[in-house]
């Protein structure tokens, strides 16, 4: 069985170590815990690594954040993996820092990463795991606070989330907060 997780971030060195990236950094964690490697493909770097006799293929767009649908749609329809095989990772400013939210479906509540994948695969019900930024910022500034690079305290408890992140991937079991039933591998 083969699935696809996408972690969503912008590619380019002024955006490492940026909280939009978290989904960069949960893959890279992932791909490293699992004995994975890196490579280029069309529309971003993939890996594809074993889990349980599962086939995980971990796909960081190169299309940057905000067209990240052309990737994911392109690679689900290559490697015929149905949406519900799917999960997008990616950034929350609305969840306090460290707070992962999974859901089978819903909005892209503001996220512009999200609202791409929603039009180009034509609906809202694909897996997500949301990732908890925080919202630690002033009025005008959320652009700044996004694309900022993590604080030290960030920083340190960051291994951590990620850890957590990739435990909850991997366990593979039902999620209450998924609904009906659907599985997160």
């Amino acid at each position: 069985m083969k699935y696809l997780i996408t972690g969503l971030g912008n590619i380019g060195y002024d955006y490492d170590d940026t909280r939009h990236n978290v989904g960069f950094d949960v893959l890279n964690f992932i791909c490293s815990a699992l004995g994975g490697s890196w490579k280029g493909d069309n529309h971003g770097d993939l890996a594809e690594v074993k889990w349980k006799g599962r086939t995980l293929i971990l796909l960081k767009p190169n299309t940057y954040m905000n067209l990240s649908g052309k990737a994911v749609r392109y690679w689900l329809q290559k490697e015929k993996i149905p949406v519900e095989n799917s999960l997008v990772i990616c950034d929350d400013l609305n969840l306090d820092f460290g707070k992962l939210r999974l859901r089978g479906k819903g909005s892209d509540g503001g996220h512009n990463g999200l609202k791409n994948i929603q039009e180009l695969l034509g609906g809202d019900t694909y897996p997500r795991l949301r990732v908890g930024i925080g919202s630690n910022f002033s009025k005008g500034k959320q652009v700044n606070f996004v694309l900022g690079k993590w604080s030290e305290d960030e920083k340190a408890e960051l291994p951590h989330i990620l850890e957590h992140c990739t435990e909850v991937i991997k366990r593979g079991r039902k999620q209450q907060i998924l609904g009906s039933g659907q599985r997160c591998f």
